[in-house]
């Protein structure tokens, strides 16, 4: 195993990260921006080093200055996280061309994932079901328009390099493709660098479930069941439970043999997770796949007593997987919320000083936290200060679990997303498992607006 990691990130995943290091006896780097000089993952690690600068671009983007790092503090491998460079092939490529190990995937099989329509195409080939749309990227809104006659309104209109709802919109009309078609495009040029965009057909309610998959360097490849991620707000996760209280046990096989299929086409090594859209008939399609650690992955933790960071560092280390898939059951139910700073009802990021913070304790009530009591939430980072994760042997026990937790969070000095986490986790229709991805749209919105 190896004897010293770096952690590309920050906040509460490399908080995480840093905690499974602590288990092993591997000891943890750190980098750090400006803003982030006080915050805990910087004490928590062995050792931590600073980036400067304080956009993403100036310190958690600077390739150049965290190799620059890592070969000072001669770690033998890189965690990269989630977001930022978790998904960047060339990131992964100049590790490797330092000798590092890279903790994830290949670069060769992060770039085929990372785009869209490329990742459509090989999913297709392997004989993953696909939404319907086109083939390739689309050239211009002429050939836009001409793409959705084919497929029928409503349509998704999605950058082919996008991520967190950025250059995704909902289509209805020519007009409204018009009007959306250069905007989209222009955000996913200024995000990702690539302005290319495709179309989707457009699944009506569907839910948003995923599959973690692991993959050893042998090829050896295995599913730990579902994660429903439904509830989204600006197509961005909130709640995420497993498993799914939606999808019957002859569905949850079908995908996860799908999952297993799609990560063996590519030849994928490491954790990852393949997301799929279910309609109400609980037929599936392949959406997108995310070569990386997921930031609700503490849910299938609970219900399967794995610790996925462990698992992808022995992976990347070249050990075996543990198990066979035969081997593996979930147990019970869990839950995970992200406590945001943002206004409860207009979803606005709310950056600001924290004056207190007091977590709720009690069992099974787990937290990953990435923030003190006196931080100073960045208004230049993702505004997520903590997640709460409940498990109960039954949903119902979890969500009450759940609600006990939120109930008895005190954060003060800014404004939190608790109130709105709650009126979720209360409302019947989530009780009843009633989770599609419109539940905001259809339950909370319309209940603010009377």
């Amino acid at each position: 195993m190896f004897n010293k990691i770096l952690i590309a990130n920050r906040g509460e995943i490399a908080s995480r990260i840093i905690r499974t290091c602590k288990k092993l006896g591997i000891q943890s780097v750190a980098v750090y921006s400006d803003p982030d000089a006080d915050s805990p993952f910087v004490s928590e690690a062995d050792e931590s080093y600073p980036l400067g600068g304080t956009r993403v671009h100036e310190s958690y983007l600077n390739i150049d200055k965290i190799l620059e790092i890592a070969k000072e503090a001669e770690v033998e491998a890189i965690h990269p996280g989630y977001g930022l460079l978790s998904e960047n092939g060339d990131f992964a490529n100049r590790i490797e061309q330092e000798g590092i190990t890279f903790i994830g995937p290949s670069p060769e099989v992060m770039s085929k994932m990372g785009s869209k329509v490329e990742a459509r195409q090989t999913m297709k080939e392997a004989g993953v079901p696909v939404i319907p749309g086109t083939e390739s990227a689309v050239a211009d809104v002429d050939e836009a328009k001409k793409a959705a006659k084919d497929i029928g309104y409503p349509v998704m209109l999605k950058a082919s390099s996008g991520g967190g709802g950025i250059g995704m919109q909902i289509v209805h009309n020519d007009e409204e493709l018009a009007k959306a078609f250069e905007s989209n495009s222009k955000r996913a040029q200024m995000f990702f660098g690539d302005g290319t965009m495709f179309l989707e057909k457009k699944i009506v309610d569907p839910h948003h479930v995923e599959i973690q998959v692991l993959a050893d360097q042998e090829g050896n490849t295995i599913h730990l069941f579902e994660r429903e991620c439904s509830i989204q707000r600006r197509h961005q996760k909130v709640v995420e439970e497993a498993p799914s209280p939606f999808i019957s046990q002859e569905t949850r096989n079908k995908m996860g043999n799908a999952a297993v299929k799609a990560a063996k086409a590519i030849g994928y090594k490491n954790a990852g997770t393949i997301e799929f859209l279910v309609d109400e008939d609980q037929n599936f399609y392949f959406l997108e796949m995310n070569t990386r650690l997921q930031v609700e992955h503490p849910v299938t933790e609970e219900i399967t007593g794995f610790d996925l960071v462990h698992e992808q560092l022995r992976i990347a280390n070249g050990d075996s997987l543990r198990y066979k898939q035969e081997e593996l059951t979930m147990h019970g139910h869990a839950i995970e919320v992200r406590v945001y700073a943002e206004d409860p009802k207009t979803f606005y990021p709310a950056p600001g000083q924290m004056t207190n913070l007091e977590l709720p304790y009690g069992d099974s009530i787990r937290h990953e936290v990435g923030v003190h009591k006196e931080s100073m939430v960045s208004p230049f980072y993702d505004p997520m200060i903590a997640k709460c994760i409940t498990w109960a042997e039954t949903r119902d026990e979890a969500i009450e679990r759940m609600i006990y937790a939120l109930e008895n969070y005190t954060i003060e000095g800014i404004k939190t997303n608790i109130p709105m986490l709650l009126d979720v986790l209360k409302h019947d229709a989530f009780k009843r498992g009633n989770t599609n991805t419109h539940f905001i749209q259809s339950y909370y919105l319309k209940e603010e607006a009377k």
